[in-house]
């Protein structure tokens, strides 16, 4: 039998699942387990332990050249069930929400009060059935990327011992989930001539006008998923706004300084790799009156993230910088 698992569509939704997929594959031992996820987050699942295959999803019949007999929908999309419904899948699995109930096989209601986005996920697995585990998300970067990332980082200037710190300056959905560039320029700046490090910024395509005055190795647009798990590896620590960058970071063990503005860390914080280490996992915010909005721009004058000052970052990233790394 194979059981699928249509993935959440966003990265950092992907990674805080990723618990909740572990723990599927535990209830089904001697089942192949299928993932099918949208070609910008699918690459993920490939150093993802326990997955037996992966659907790169663009329409039903990716989903039923699988031949599932039973699919697990963490989207919660009409959509989505649509899909699952269309390729064949006998049992279909997932919230009750957006209309869909009469489209799934088995429907379990939402958590009563707002959770965690990993705990979400891990809810809707118990639900069904399936004992679950602790919110710890495991990735296991191929010795290839590693060695890979590794190169292209001193092709472009990165000495193999020094303090190496990741900066992702981009988000999607608007420019309100944004630490000012400048910021991140100047975080950059004494990065290198305070503790002598070197800063790579990684982040899409499309984060290309976040990091015009942010010095450092650039790869923005220029990793693919695996490569850039591979960067990461290499780094003592992450600086990053909420976005994908800042969760996949935290997966793999890497320290992490999490600056939020317009969404709730309450509730997407990132998960730890290890149970307890939640001191490596950093999130900032400023309690301002109107936060959190979740509006994609700021219709006032962004205070939530502008009174978030580069001194208060530095003392967040400084005590990474100590710790021995191989």
């Amino acid at each position: 039998m194979t059981v699928v698992v249509l993935a959440p569509n966003w990265l950092g939704d992907a990674v805080m699942a990723l618990p909740a997929i572990r723990d599927v594959r535990r209830h089904f031992p001697g089942e192949t387990l299928a993932v099918a996820a949208r070609p910008s987050v699918s690459e993920l699942f490939r150093a993802v332990p326990g997955v037996d295959r992966i659907a790169v999803l663009r329409s039903a019949q990716d989903i039923a050249s699988l031949q599932a007999s039973v699919g697990l929908l963490l989207p919660n999309s009409f959509g989505s069930a649509l899909t699952l419904k269309r390729a064949g899948v006998k049992e279909r699995w997932g919230y009750r929400a957006d209309w869909r109930g009469l489209l799934l096989t088995r429907a379990v209601r939402r958590p009563r009060r707002k959770v965690h986005v990993g705990e979400y996920y891990s809810y809707l697995v118990r639900e069904l059935g399936v004992e679950t585990g602790p919110l710890t998300p495991q990735i296991d970067v191929p010795a290839r990327a590693r060695e890979s990332a590794a190169a292209l980082l001193v092709d472009r200037g990165w000495r193999p011992g020094q303090a190496l710190v990741a900066i992702a300056p981009g988000a999607a959905f608007g420019h309100a989930k944004r630490w000012p560039s400048k910021r991140f320029a100047e975080l950059s700046t004494q990065l290198r001539q305070d503790n002598g490090a070197a800063c790579v910024i990684i982040g899409r395509a499309e984060d290309r006008d976040a990091t015009n005055d942010v010095d450092g190795i650039n790869l923005v647009g220029h990793t693919d998923l695996l490569m850039l798990m591979g960067v990461l590896s290499h780094c003592r620590a992450l600086v990053a706004n909420d976005s994908g960058a800042l969760h996949l970071a935290a997966a793999l063990g890497v320290p992490v300084v999490g600056i939020y503005g317009p969404t709730d860390e309450r509730y997407s914080h990132p998960l730890a790799a290890v149970e307890g280490a939640d001191d490596r996992t950093r999130t900032l915010a400023e309690p301002v009156f109107c936060r959190p909005c979740f509006l994609a721009d700021c219709p006032i004058d962004h205070r939530c993230m502008k009174r978030i000052s580069t001194g208060r970052v530095l003392d967040n990233v400084r005590p990474f910088l100590q710790e021995t790394h191989e």
